[in-house]
């Protein structure tokens, strides 16, 4: 199994990165600057390959004929709410940098990818999050993040449905409130629980509706 994870350097990134090696996989580990959590694995079925995902492909020749699983997991946070991204102080540039990277992102790595996912009728997972449902919003602010995580959704059932004739299967992810660096650590369960659970959900991924929103316990996120 081939599995390609981008953001893959820290907190969920590296956790599917450790999950997919203990299954077996051959895993390629996206990375932007850093990547020492990353060689410490020393492992030959993983492979390092440095790609913001704002920018095109920089080393084609180093990526598998055949990919089974996909992981759009790079993300950002932006602005902090009282800092940024609250209604008095959000700001159009913050608005698009988030919409670059957990959007706009996950889209071009997925169109580059396209053949070999094709090659392997894989599945891609968008990492998204339940910050991006209307649905669930009960305490406004955060714009930006809410903004582009929720366009990731609909960014993801599109693709669901665009892909599907060429055998490749797209699925949202929640990875639920976890203890990251993005969170300072605070959150409800720890990133091996999530990585996990996500896991099953991809594994399972026919058992969801096409594009679906589907939390790390495998229940659907309204959206």
């Amino acid at each position: 199994m081939n599995v390609l994870i981008t953001g893959a350097n820290r907190g969920i990134g590296l956790a599917f990165v450790n999950e997919y090696l203990a299954q077996g996989a051959e895993v390629w580990a996206c990375y932007r600057d850093d990547h020492l959590s990353l060689t410490a694995l020393n492992t030959d079925k993983l492979h390092l390959l440095q790609w913001d995902v704002t920018e095109p492909l920089p080393q084609r020749g180093s990526l598998p004929k055949s990919l089974d699983i996909l992981i759009n997991n790079a993300g950002i946070y932006g602005p902090k709410k009282q800092a940024g991204q609250s209604l008095e102080n959000i700001t159009p540039q913050a608005m698009m940098d988030l919409f670059q990277v957990n959007c706009i992102g996950a889209l071009q790595v997925t169109r580059t990818l396209q053949p070999a996912l094709m090659a392997a009728k894989g599945t891609v997972a968008n990492v998204s999050s339940k910050m991006g449902s209307s649905g669930d919003n009960s305490s406004g602010s955060c714009y930006a993040y809410r903004a582009s995580k929720a366009a990731l959704v609909i960014t993801s059932k599109s693709l669901a449905i665009d892909l599907f004739d060429k055998g490749i299967r797209v699925i949202t992810l929640h990875p639920g409130w976890v203890k990251t660096d993005m969170t300072h650590h605070n959150g409800e369960i720890t990133v091996q629980v999530s990585v996990e659970g996500m896991a099953r959900v991809i594994q399972r991924v026919d058992q969801y509706p096409m594009g679906a929103f589907v939390a790390y316990d495998g229940k659907e996120v309204p959206y």
